[in-house]
C-alpha cells in the first residue's frame, strides 16, 4: 500500500467505528477466550499500559514498526511486540506513555509523530496489563535507535503484508493458557506475530479494510 493513500484517509479512518472484539478474537486463541470469559475485569486491579501502532512511508510504500524483545526474566520475553510499555505516575495520560515509550525503545521523538486515534484495549492476563493502542503516523520516513536493553532487533513491515489474507496462520504453540494451543498468527518472513500484538493488529486491519469498502 503507497503511504499516501494512508495520509488521503486519515479523516475518515478517525471517524470510523472500531471493530474491538470481532477484530481482535480472529488472532486469539480459543484457550484464552475461555480464559477472558471467567476474568471480571470491573473487579480486576490490573496495571495499565500503552503501544503505538507507528505508520512511515519507506520507498513510498506504507511500513509498520516492531520489535523483537530482548530476554529477560518475564513473561513476554523475546516475543514480538510494538513500541510500549507501561504508564508510569508522570505520564499524564496514556497517550504520553505511548510516545515516550516509543521515543524510549525504537527512537523516535514525539514531535515527529501524529497521534491520530486510540484503538480498542486489550487485557493480557499472564501480565495482567491492559493495554491501550494507538495509532500514529510519521509523514518523513524514520530512522530507528533501539534501547540495546529492551530491543533486540527492529523489524520493518510493510503494511500491504498485514492487509495481505495469505500471510494469516496458525500452530501449535506453548502459551500460559495450554501447553499446546492452536494459535493464529501473522507471518513476515522469518516472525511469528501473535498474541495481544497480533489482536490489536487485527483491528488495524478490519479498520483499514473499512476505508476501502
Amino acid at each position: 500500500m503507497e503511504f499516501n493513500q494512508i495520509t488521503k484517509n486519515i479523516a475518515n479512518l478517525e471517524k470510523l467505528e472500531l471493530t474491538s472484539t470481532h477484530s481482535h478474537q480472529k488472532m486469539t486463541p480459543k484457550e484464552r477466550q475461555l480464559a477472558l470469559e471467567n476474568i471480571n475485569l470491573d473487579k480486576t486491579a490490573y496495571r495499565e499500559a500503552a503501544v503505538l501502532m507507528l505508520l512511515y512511508p519507506k520507498d513510498h510504500q506504507a511500513h509498520l514498526v516492531l520489535m523483537v524483545r530482548s530476554k529477560y526474566p518475564g513473561v513476554h520475553s523475546n516475543q514480538i511486540s510494538l513500541p510500549g510499555g507501561k504508564k508510569e505516575s508522570f505520564d499524564t495520560d496514556l497517550r504520553q506513555t505511548a510516545l515516550r515509550e516509543t521515543f524510549e525503545e525504537v527512537g523516535i521523538p514525539s514531535e515527529n509523530i501524529q497521534l491520530i486515534r486510540a484503538f480498542s484495549e486489550v487485557y493480557v492476563p499472564p501480565s495482567n496489563f491492559m493495554i491501550h493502542p494507538f495509532l500514529g503516523i510519521s509523514t518523513q520516513p524514520l530512522t530507528f535507535t533501539p534501547d540495546v536493553r529492551e530491543v533486540q532487533t527492529i523489524i520493518e513491515m510493510p503494511l500491504a503484508v498485514l492487509l495481505d489474507d495469505s500471510n494469516i496462520s496458525s500452530q501449535n504453540l506453548s502459551t500460559s493458557y495450554a501447553k499446546m494451543a492452536q494459535v493464529p498468527y501473522f507471518k513476515y518472513q522469518d516472525y511469528v506475530i501473535w498474541g495481544a500484538t497480533a489482536m490489536i493488529l487485527s483491528e488495524l486491519k478490519d479498520m483499514l479494510l473499512k476505508l476501502e469498502n
